[in-house]
């Protein structure tokens, strides 16, 4: 039984990276250089012939602007699959513009010296 857990964990978290790696439009090239890892070990994840380590997941999570847990909900947790993709492409953007607004806003403050 343990096994059957085991590779239905790995599937999820393969197709998840798949899946979030093309709502970003990256190739596994792309993904494999944001992430600071290999595109074979990419292929590999994708096709489930390689788990990953701690910190291979956390720095595909990074890559793929995604926490490390949300690569491992399978589907029936995203109840609308038909604007599954579109949704999280929106929030995805809309956290990119988040946080580049409050790095702006961050950077502001330390060269002023105001942090009221």
């Amino acid at each position: 039984m343990k096994r059957t857990i085991n590779s239905a964990i790995r599937l999820i978290f393969s197709k998840n990276v798949k899946n979030y790696r093309e709502i970003l439009k990256y190739s596994q090239e792309k993904l494999a250089e944001k992430a600071g890892i290999s595109v074979q070990t990419i292929k590999d994840i994708e096709s489930c012939r390689r788990w990953v380590s701690d910190k291979t997941l956390t720095m595909l999570a990074k890559a793929l602007n995604v926490p490390e847990f949300q690569l491992f909900l399978p589907d029936k947790y995203i109840k609308d699959k038909k604007y599954k993709k579109p949704a999280l492409k929106s929030l995805m953007t809309l956290k990119s513009k988040v946080q580049l607004l409050m790095d702006e806003q961050f950077e502001v403050a330390v060269k002023s010296g105001d942090f009221s």
